[in-house]
Order: structure tokens, then C-alpha cells, then sequence
């Protein structure tokens, strides 16, 4: 997993500000759910899941058509 210290700290100070239904139900710490969040979306963009079957999986013009 992505490590904290590896995330561009403008990107996490940014995610840190919440989103509307985030402020709804509030947060502990921003901070730190921002960077787990960006950890979580770095290790899916490095790591697709494999399995087709799935949203994540890529497909190729010849199965379009």
C-alpha cells in the first residue's frame, strides 16, 4: 500500500477538505482520512483488479464491436 509520506502533500491538504455529506457526518481527523483515501485510489490506479469481470477491467476495441 502507499505509503503517507509518498503523497504530494498539496493533493492530501486538498482531499482534507470535506465533502458536503463528509461535513454532514463529520470526521476525527481529515488529514488522515484524505490520506487514506488518496493511498486506497494510488493503489488501484498501480494495481487494477485483474478480474475482468469487474468496472476496473479493461477492455479492448475488439470487444465493442
Amino acid at each position: 500500500m502507499t505509503a503517507p509520506d509518498d503523497l504530494p502533500a498539496d493533493a492530501v491538504d486538498e482531499r482534507a477538505d470535506l465533502l458536503p455529506e463528509e461535513r454532514a457526518v463529520g470526521s476525527a481527523d481529515a488529514h488522515a482520512q484524505a490520506e487514506e483515501i488518496l493511498a486506497e485510489s494510488v493503489d488501484r490506479t498501480e494495481h487494477p483488479d485483474p478480474d475482468a469481470s469487474t468496472q476496473s477491467g479493461r477492455r479492448t476495441s475488439a470487444d465493442t464491436a
